[in-house]
């Protein structure tokens, strides 16, 4: 095994990881919960191989109808599902979820699990010759599934605090199918293979960013506000 690959590979998890762990200034979520949200998302990574294989195996569709297929539900559907399905069972009801901010951070917890795995099998197995890969993944993919788990997380918590049951499960709804949709538009640029498409490519993920750090930054005022008023309650 090659360290300086793996050290490649891990790299922007950690540094993504400690960022987003620190954005939760005021109310920090359980080490041991954010640990084990974290090594479910890895783990998730075993179904997804196989729901994955399984999919490719119907996909008999040939040129942009194969790509679409390919990122939208093979990759996209697949591992946003899986992605909070791990959030759902292991965070969702915990009594440390309390505030909006909390589904973004175990979203991104999840999602970074999941990530990890995927760039330690693209650096060491697929691309074992070659670290520009890894640096590359490092820049553009490892950081998309961040911001893809911060829509992801947005809808949940938004599923968390609404009102009634019926806007629960639409949020829940939306906390796949967005990021669903944002994942797949992401690949299909990559895979479609058409040049018009690609100068798109650079916009798409700078939009990814500024419409994530709003949805972070919204989330990071809420919980800002709620210690204050606490605080100040004391």
């Amino acid at each position: 095994m090659d360290l300086r690959l793996l050290v490649i590979a891990i790299i922007p998890v950690i540094a993504l990881g400690l960022a987003i762990y620190f954005t939760d200034r005021y109310d920090k979520e359980p080490l041991y919960l954010l640990f084990k949200v974290f090594i479910f998302g890895a783990l998730s990574v075993l179904p997804i191989l196989l729901v994955e294989k399984f999919l490719m195996s119907l996909n008999v569709f040939q040129g942009l109808l194969a790509s679409a297929f390919s990122a939208f539900i093979v990759a996209g559907l697949t591992e946003e599902f899986f992605k909070r399905e791990v959030v759902l069972r292991t965070a969702y009801r915990h009594r440390a979820f309390d505030e909006k901010l909390d589904g973004i951070i175990y979203a991104v917890f999840a999602s970074l699990g999941f990530a990890m795995v995927e760039n330690i099998m693209y650096v060491l197995v697929n691309f074992s010759a070659n670290p520009y890969i890894g640096i590359s993944r490092g820049i553009f993919s490892v950081p998309t599934h961040v911001l893809l788990g911060i829509t992801m997380g947005y809808y949940l918590s938004l599923a968390k605090f609404s009102s009634n049951k019926n806007l629960e499960k639409m949020y829940i709804r939306k906390a796949l199918l967005v990021p669903t949709l944002l994942h797949g538009f992401f690949n299909f640029i990559l895979l479609a293979n058409i040049p018009i498409l690609l100068t798109l490519f650079i916009p798409y993920v700078l939009y990814l960013w500024i419409a994530n750090l709003k949805k972070l930054n919204q989330y990071y005022k809420d919980s800002k506000e709620r210690y204050e008023r606490e605080t100040q309650i004391i």
